[in-house]
Parts: structure tokens; sequence; C-alpha cells
């Protein structure tokens, strides 16, 4: 069967609050324990959600819900190194909720980052994606993303091994 795709759904974007904590770890635990998106291997309790917001030390952070204020994804960008002299490079990392997938969430998710993230003298985002998750790594090649280096086999998950892809776009 196959599924069907909605294009453009209409979701609204604010900053991750507290108020988003349950459905985010919610939805960031799905992809731990049915995919090799997260790389952990067990749920993260609900108060790893302040982890969350500490890692992206004041850069942006987004959160996408449809019209009837349900998570449909979120986003974040966190220094890659916590040094002034890399100060102008931010990791990403997001998640789309998986009934939400293929309808630009992701997409605008993102572009609203770089927009946010020029204003904070961001100019180069980082991406560490499971070697093993080709739709995040179709995206972001899609998104002007390049393969930039590769760590072979450095993941283990319930008993896989994997590498991390690292891509890069400079903005």
């Amino acid at each position: 069967m196959r599924k069907e795709i909605r294009r453009g759904m209409d979701a609204h974007l604010s900053l991750i609050t507290p108020a988003d904590a349950r459905s985010v770890i919610d939805l960031f635990n799905h992809y731990a324990m049915h995919s090799f998106a997260a790389f952990p291997e067990n749920p993260l309790p609900h108060a790893f959600f302040d982890r969350f917001l500490e890692m992206a030390r004041g850069l942006p952070t987004v959160a996408a819900k449809d019209a009837e204020g349900r998570l449909r994804g979120f986003a974040l960008l966190r220094p890659h190194i916590p040094w002034p002299t890399s100060s102008y490079v931010a990791e990403i990392a997001y998640f789309v909720a998986p009934d939400s997938t293929g309808q630009g969430i992701g997409t605008k998710m993102l572009a609203d980052l770089e927009t946010q993230a020029k204003t904070h003298g961001i100019k180069t985002i980082l991406a560490s994606i499971a070697s093993l998750n080709e739709m995040s790594l179709a995206f972001h090649r899609k998104h002007g993303f390049a393969e930039v280096g590769r760590f072979r086999n450095v993941v283990i998950k319930r008993g896989t091994p994997f590498d991390t892809v690292w891509m890069q776009k400079d903005l």
C-alpha cells in the first residue's frame, strides 16, 4: 500500500518551549526506539528535555505544530565546538513525526533555522547522520549539504554497527 503524501502541510513554527517537553522527548524516543536516526538504544526520560535546550546554548530552536497544536517536528542548532574560535559553526538536529514526513515540514524548519542562524553569526551548519538513515542523507543532499567526512563503524545500535556521515552546508 502506498503512503499518500500531503504536500505543504501548514505547520506553524515557533520556539521550543518547556510546554513542548513531553512531545519533543516522545518524538525523539520514537526514533531512538524504531530507527537509526537517533543514536540512543533506550528511551530518554522526559527530564532530558532540559538538556536539549542546554545543548542549544542560545542558538535557534524550532517547533513545528499543526492547526490543532500537535507537535509535527522539532529542530535545533547547537555549537559544534563551544569555543569562540568556532562560534560561526553549528550542528543541526531535527526530527519530523513519522506521519508527517514528506509534507515539507523538515524543509520549512531547515529554512527557518538557516535564516535564524545567519542572525546569530552562523556561517556553517553541520549534520551528523547515521549511514543507515538514507532518507536523511537524501534530504540533506537535496537541501545543499555535501558529505565531508565519515567515521566508520563508530556506533553499534542493537548489534548493528554503522558509520556517522558528516555533512556540511555553508550559508
